[in-house]
């Protein structure tokens, strides 16, 4: 029987904060948070959500499945998506599903069955929800893929994400400029690190970077002293941050014990990038800073970025794109086929492109919603993170999450 609960409004303070940007003391808290905190935060907006007047029922309810809560963006994720959905009246079921594909699957079968109208889905592997997703088609539930794209299905309606090869080039263009490379011979030594085989954006964040600096390392100025310079060769399965952490230790041990010079350990997000940034701490031999790129703006790479162990992070607002989700969503709710003038009528305060030619999931070109991402450094992490509300920073400098 589809849920009845009478979804309520979040504190006006949390909704101003992730509309704000709506664009997303002591030491900084670990990556992979303990499940007992997990619990504590998950709990703290339904306490908030009491003391706030009811928002009108609409007597629909929208299915959020998220990968993992071992990673903090999908947190982040999760609980904006959930509190911008309830704000205007819908209940809401959120699930977390430990990074297993089959738990995804069953996840997505119960909320299939408690009929809800409509589905937000990060997937843990795009390729591997066809059948559970034809069973939503069949019982016409709308689906929006969710930052991931979700490949061998017509069920998907749309997609909504940052534009994700822009991720990967802004990474590759901090690298050339901040090396200047345009006017510097070098060469300087670079080392990759990509994403999950099975994330589809992997492959568009890692080229994106590879793209901007392959003519570099085409002319020399460039030097992969391992050689690998395949996607396949530098991934890392569901993020991982040990995984990535211990195949650079061997590439440190096999390629830089003799003195050779680590200059770039180009990271496509802030997970691979804190393992990264570790084997540097305890295995490189080098006394030079690396720069180390990352992606997300975790709280424990923000502090290493305030530390010096990273450069820089690519930040994607996820506020935002909770946002851009819950009016795409309001819109197939009422049923309504959105386009390009959704950007337009929902009166937007960040960027967004509506892509109608980028993503083919196998099945045919899925509508796109891409949202811009941020460059955030150490000198613009309070003027980029702080100043709209994303993030409180404390007086020895690190940056904690507002939500």
């Amino acid at each position: 029987m589809k849920k009845k609960a009478v979804a309520l409004v979040l504190a006006a303070s949390m909704i101003s904060a992730a509309l704000a940007g709506c664009a997303a003391a002591g030491a900084p808290a670990a990556t992979e948070p303990a499940a007992e905190a997990v619990e504590e935060e998950a709990e703290a907006p339904a306490e908030e959500a009491e003391a706030a007047p009811a928002a009108e029922a609409t007597g629909k309810t929208v299915g959020i499945a998220m990968p993992t809560q071992s990673l903090e963006r999908w947190n982040r994720d999760g609980s904006y998506l959930k509190e911008q959905f309830e704000s205007r009246g819908y209940a809401t079921e959120l699930v977390f599903s430990d990074n297993k594909i089959e738990q995804q699957v069953k996840d997505l079968e119960n909320m299939i069955a408690d009929e809800v109208d409509l589905l937000v889905i990060a997937a843990i592997d795009g390729e591997s929800l066809s059948q559970v997703l034809a069973e939503a088609k069949d019982a016409g539930i709308p689906v929006i893929a969710y930052d991931r794209l979700i490949m061998n299905t017509d069920a998907v309606s749309y997609y909504v994400s940052f534009d994700n090869y822009t991720v990967g080039t802004l990474q590759g263009q901090f690298v050339v400029d901040q090396l200047d490379l345009d006017n510097v011979d070098g060469p300087f030594n670079i080392e990759f690190t990509a994403g999950d085989p099975a994330d589809n954006n992997a492959g568009f964040f890692f080229n994106g970077a590879y793209d901007v600096l392959k003519p570099y390392i085409e002319a020399g100025k460039l030097n992969v002293v391992s050689g690998q310079t395949q996607f396949d060769q530098v991934a890392t399965a569901q993020w991982n941050t040990e995984t990535a952490m211990k195949r650079f230790q061997n590439i440190l041990a096999s390629y830089y014990s003799d003195g050779t010079v680590l200059d770039v350990a180009l990271c496509s997000n802030d997970s691979t990038a804190l393992g990264v940034a570790q084997a540097i701490e305890t295995d490189y031999a080098g006394d030079n800073t690396v720069l180390v790129t990352g992606q997300d703006g975790d709280e424990a790479n923000l502090a290493n970025i305030v530390d010096g162990k990273q450069t820089m992070t690519v930040y994607k607002a996820v506020a935002n794109e909770a946002v851009a989700t819950l009016d795409l969503g309001d819109a197939l709710l009422n049923g309504e086929t959105p386009d390009e003038g959704l950007i337009a009528a929902s009166n937007w305060d960040f960027d967004c492109a509506y892509d109608t030619s980028s993503y083919d999931n196998g099945t045919g070109i899925i509508p796109s919603y891409l949202l811009v991402p941020t460059v955030v450094t150490k000198d613009n992490m309070v003027d980029a993170l702080v100043t709209p509300g994303y993030y409180t920073q404390d007086d020895a400098g690190y940056l904690h999450p507002t939500n």
